[in-house]
């Protein structure tokens, strides 16, 4: 390990991303038990950077550590799998497909539900950050604007449902914006249809319309989906 808080913090992301990676493809399976000892070997990083990692993943649910059994691979029904390490480490596993549909099967729970919520009482302020976000798209420059843009306006709507857990649930849906916004096949500019569609969820909301505004957001929502075939126009 380098010295300097700078390294520490690079090897440890490294060490936890190599074991939280190993235990979602499998290659450390459930059930599987290991020592800290064993897990240094496999990392060639300190017995503290180890300890640290264990300790985020036994706080995700993925491994149990006790002096008698060790460290062990817990089930996935044990797995806070509605974590952004979770979901990242999903989306670079065989488990990709999976991860993906369900990422689209959870936004298209609540999103829609939450745009129609955010059109029943919205604070004009409210409103004006709204459009303020979707006029951001149109004007975006590059992948990483769209992106910031785009995680600002679905986290308002969250926001404006006035539903704490659908608030909760805004690391995931911006985990989704992040995976979509990152692929290599998306273009490096605003799409139109899209920017359309969010400056018409932000009227919609404005004009207490509902209806519209959870149709619309099933619609952004549904699109992802064709984005797995080619990106849009």
């Amino acid at each position: 390990m380098t010295g300097g808080a700078g390294g520490h913090a690079s090897t440890y992301d490294r060490v936890l991303h190599a074991i939280g990676s190993a235990i979602v493809s499998g290659a450390l399976p459930e059930g599987h038990t290991d020592t800290v000892e064993g897990l240094t070997g496999r990392t060639g990083a300190s017995r503290s950077i180890v300890r640290e990692a264990l300790r985020v993943l036994g706080a995700l649910g993925m491994i149990s550590a006790g002096r008698r059994v060790g460290v062990k691979v817990l089930p996935r029904a044990t797995w806070n799998v509605l974590d952004p390490l979770v979901i990242r480490w999903r989306l670079a596993s065989p488990e990709r497909a999976a991860q993906l549909a369900e990422l689209r099967a959870l936004r298209r729970a609540v999103e829609p539900e939450a745009a129609r919520l955010a059109a029943h009482r919205p604070a004009p302020d409210q409103v004006e950050h709204l459009r303020e976000a979707a006029a951001h798209l149109a004007t975006s420059q590059g992948a990483e604007e769209f992106l910031v843009a785009d995680r600002r306006l679905h986290g308002l709507v969250l926001a404006m449902s006035g539903n704490a857990m659908f608030v909760r649930l805004q690391a995931v849906v911006d985990e989704a914006l992040r995976e979509r916004a990152h692929r290599p096949d998306r273009p490096d500019h605003a799409v139109p249809h899209d920017v359309e569609l969010h400056l018409a969820v932000a009227e919609a909301v404005a004009r207490h319309d509902g209806d519209r505004a959870a149709a619309l957001m099933r619609t952004i929502i549904d699109r992802t989906a064709g984005d797995e075939h080619g990106p849009h126009t």
